[in-house]
């Protein structure tokens, strides 16, 4: 939420699909916002495709008929289990959400020049050779207990990688949370049809400071790699949001069409 933040305080007008807008209410900041005109919330589920929908054309009217960014950080509170570790309901919950996401893209915006920017926030450890760069006690935690949140953000990865008309390597997502006839949905994007993408994996996120904020001049305070990066344990939410602002939006042309790998 602090990328949304930031990105408002720079004179950016945020529009948010959320299924409670409740959740602002004691909010003093956004409120402030939503006063000024510079966020607007949209109440919907973005497992719902006509909701999806309302929340393109809110954010539209708000652009006057364009779009700059769409930021995609969508995860659910996932439930313990004893054999399976932390188990998400619905399980596709991420894969379903962004794949609605790209079937809704109004036909406004569907031309190259048209598209927005997309940053897509998934996770660091759920490919196979993204899995082998964690440290060996990281490992067996991700292998149980995020193996659910891990299969699904899997299934967003794949939607990216069509998406961006790069080819696939790693194994097919389950095909209960990813149809085997996906691509041929109405509307299903078509293979690298919209390629402004950047993808950040952030290692295990953290509710901890955001020390990009307190680093020293030429010390970013964590490291943002495009591509893979060797051990490493968390990263922090707020700097995980950090490099949205000042890494993806900032310096677009750096990191499109780029995975980027977030850690301390």
């Amino acid at each position: 939420m602090k990328a949304h933040f930031s990105a408002t305080e720079q004179g950016a007008t945020i529009t948010f699909l959320l299924r409670r807008a409740s959740v602002f209410d004691s909010d003093e900041k956004i409120q402030s916002y939503i006063k000024q005109g510079k966020a607007r919330l949209v109440v919907g589920d973005a497992l719902v495709l006509e909701d999806v929908r309302k929340g393109w054309q809110a954010a539209l009217e708000a652009g006057n008929g364009s779009i700059d960014f769409v930021i995609f950080t969508i995860g659910g509170y996932p439930n313990f289990h004893i054999t399976k570790g932390l188990v998400l309901e619905p399980a596709d919950i991420c894969t379903r959400s962004l794949l609605n996401l790209f079937r809704t893209v109004p036909a406004a915006l569907r031309a190259p020049e048209a598209q927005p920017r997309f940053i897509v926030v998934t996770s660091r450890g759920i490919t196979h050779d993204s899995h082998k760069t964690l440290p060996l006690a990281m490992k067996a935690f991700y292998s149980f207990m995020l193996g659910s949140p891990h299969a699904d953000k899997l299934g967003a990865e794949r939607v990216l990688t069509h998406c961006m008309g790069r080819k696939w390597t790693d194994e097919e997502p389950r095909a209960e949370l990813l149809p085997r006839d996906w691509t041929s949905l109405p509307d299903a994007p078509a293979e690298g049809e919209f390629k402004r993408i950047v993808i950040i994996r952030p290692s295990l996120l953290s509710d901890g400071a955001c020390k990009a904020d307190e680093a020293k001049p030429g010390k970013p305070g964590y490291k943002a790699v495009a591509g893979e990066i060797e051990g490493g344990y968390t990263v922090s939410r707020k700097d995980t949001a950090h490099f949205i602002v000042t890494g993806a939006v900032q310096n677009w042309d750096q990191w499109e069409g780029k995975g980027v790998c977030l850690v301390y």
